[in-house]
């Protein structure tokens, strides 16, 4: 059997293409990941949707997002419910250039309808009772911005919608592609074959290597991320999430009463540089939050994101490879923009014509140097 479309990879982005694809027109769908749904990338990831980003089209892909999980259950149904919070998010800086970047940001989102504002210490102080205004030279704040408290239930519901819809999940990953005469020839785990008309490949940080199997050189990087978390706290002491965008530095307390905090900046090895990374936040907390002076933060977490050169995910069709599609470098926003990206991957295989920002996204962008750099990445 030809598949009329394979999806590599059941993290959100793939789960929500699936989902979209039947939700258009009767077709062939399947889905490939031998890790088990939802296991990367989305598996561990703190759950922040928000719409103060800066450029257009990051903005745009936000907005869609954000409503589409506004109506969420209208869409979908969860066994739990994802529970979205707007807690608001504040970003600040402590620098004159950070300011100005955050002001050109703000005025960018208002012109796109997103209500951001720009404040100064004492307001964001005001915004985020126990922050220290002190040396803030200005902060943007967005009070529609916010988490998801259960962001697998999500990750639940695209898998319950997409098997609903008549997507066939297979738990094997695919080792290679190849073009045949008529379609994608999949080589899977077990050496078995399957073979698709088209294949969209949204396999995060692991697309490289495949598309490696055809010749196509991808800029996808897998870069470690690291979370810091506390026990669960009683008292409610930080409500929205606080970024500190000078000094590389995020804190935020989750509806359990659970504390986490971040060195935006932290590489290495996590046995080697555990230390340094908890001084940086302790250091920062002291500087900033003193309200979580007396927090400890035992638990690290790590995660990954699949990075490109210019922060922007690379979506949609591969030059030259009928039929192959990519969506994947999402640079860790994958569960605050996946509702946009399933629609516009299956508009543009239902339709033949690629939807905005699509052409943007491409691939080619590396190639010619049409870079849009995206600035206000957490």
């Amino acid at each position: 059997m030809t598949h009329d479309v394979a999806v590599i990879g059941a993290g959100v982005t793939g789960l929500s293409i699936a989902w979209h694809l039947l939700g258009a027109q009767d077709r062939s769908v399947v889905l490939f990941d031998g890790q088990g749904v939802g296991s990367g990338a989305s598996s561990i990831q703190p759950g922040g949707v928000r719409q103060q980003w800066g450029t257009r089209m990051s903005c745009r892909l936000a907005i869609e997002s954000f409503r589409f999980y506004e109506a969420f259950d209208t869409r979908l149904e969860a066994k739990v419910s994802p529970g979205l919070t707007k807690c608001g998010y504040l970003f600040v800086a402590e620098t004159e250039a950070g300011r100005q970047q955050l002001a050109d940001n703000v005025a960018l989102q208002n012109s796109e309808g997103i209500m951001s504002r720009l404040v100064d210490g004492d307001e964001a102080a005001d915004l985020v009772p126990g922050l220290n205004p002190e040396g803030i030279t200005g902060a943007s704040w967005h009070d529609q911005d916010g988490y998801f408290d259960r962001p697998l239930a999500i990750i639940g519901a695209l898998h319950a919608g997409a098997l609903e819809r008549g997507v066939q999940i297979v738990d094997r990953n695919v080792q290679r592609l190849e073009r045949g005469a008529s379609a994608w020839k999949l080589t899977l785990s077990d050496g078995e074959v399957a073979f698709a008309d088209n294949v969209v490949v949204a396999a995060a940080y692991a697309t490289p290597e495949l598309l490696a199997s055809v010749g196509v050189d991808t800029p996808i990087t897998k870069e470690p991320k690291y979370l810091f978390y506390s026990n669960p706290v009683a008292q409610r002491l930080l409500d929205p999430l606080a970024v500190f965008v000078d000094r590389h530095f995020a804190a935020k307390q989750l509806a359990d009463g659970s504390m986490l905090a971040s060195d935006l900046s932290a590489n290495g090895d996590p046995d080697a540089m555990r230390n340094t990374w908890y001084r940086h936040i302790k250091e920062s907390i002291r500087d900033r939050l003193p309200v979580l002076d007396l927090i400890s933060f035992p638990v690290l977490v790590e995660g990954f994101y699949d990075v490109t050169p210019d922060k922007q995910p690379i979506v949609g069709p591969v030059t030259g490879h009928d039929g192959l599609w990519l969506a994947a470098g999402l640079n860790g926003r994958g569960l605050m923009m996946a509702p946009a990206f399933g629609r516009l991957v299956a508009e543009a295989l239902t339709t033949g014509s690629l939807p905005e920002p699509l052409p943007e996204l491409s691939l080619d962008r590396f190639a010619v140097d049409a870079l849009t750099p995206e600035p206000q990445i957490v």
